[in-house]
């Protein structure tokens, strides 16, 4: 892939043989890799054996997650918090795969409205649970270094199912517990 960063490099009128960019090809590529790792991993993978019997029927929520993944249609970052709750119907999950969870969709081409989506399905596929609430808030360098330019605009995207979507006092209680 390293060759793809020269010509990157020589297209937009740089020498990729002056001092500072030598290595640049090499890094790029490596860094490339590392942000899409997630083409490479499965729900299976990530979530293992980690998930447990449990008799609880309250809400399980992990907030402010930190989320780093790249726009689909300009390759520009977007980074921000993810916001997960479920609630059990007889099987809870370690709480660290929730983040391992987001960072296997967000290493890899995305939009915020799919991956969104995607998690929620995710965590319903391995739960089975009574229902799922995901929320993202991301800024998007594809809006603010281009484009429109507003540095201080916010996407946020909500994802629900089951419970959390024809029950509103559970979405409320969910959006009041991690706006908290």
């Amino acid at each position: 892939m390293d060759h793809l960063f020269m010509d990157l490099l020589k297209a937009i009128g740089e020498d990729p043989s002056r001092e500072g960019l030598k290595d640049t090809p090499r890094r790029s590529a490596e860094s490339y890799k590392f942000l899409t790792q997630g083409y490479a991993q499965t729900l299976e993978d990530v979530v293992g054996d980690a998930t447990f019997p449990a008799d609880t029927d309250g809400m399980v929520i992990v907030k402010d997650i930190e989320m780093y993944s790249l726009c689909e249609h300009h390759l520009l970052p977007f980074y921000g918090k993810v916001h997960v709750g479920y609630i059990p119907d007889q099987i809870v999950i370690g709480l660290s795969k929730i983040p391992r969870i987001i960072d296997m969709f967000a290493r890899r081409l995305q939009v915020q409205e799919r991956m969104g989506q995607q998690i929620c399905d995710a965590l319903e596929e391995v739960l089975g649970p009574k229902g799922v609430g995901v929320v993202i808030e991301a800024n998007h360098l594809c809006m603010m270094m281009r484009g429109v330019e507003k540095q201080h605009s916010l996407a946020v995207t909500s994802h629900v199912k089951g419970i959390f979507k024809t029950d509103p006092r559970t979405r409320e209680e969910f959006m009041q517990l991690i706006q908290s």
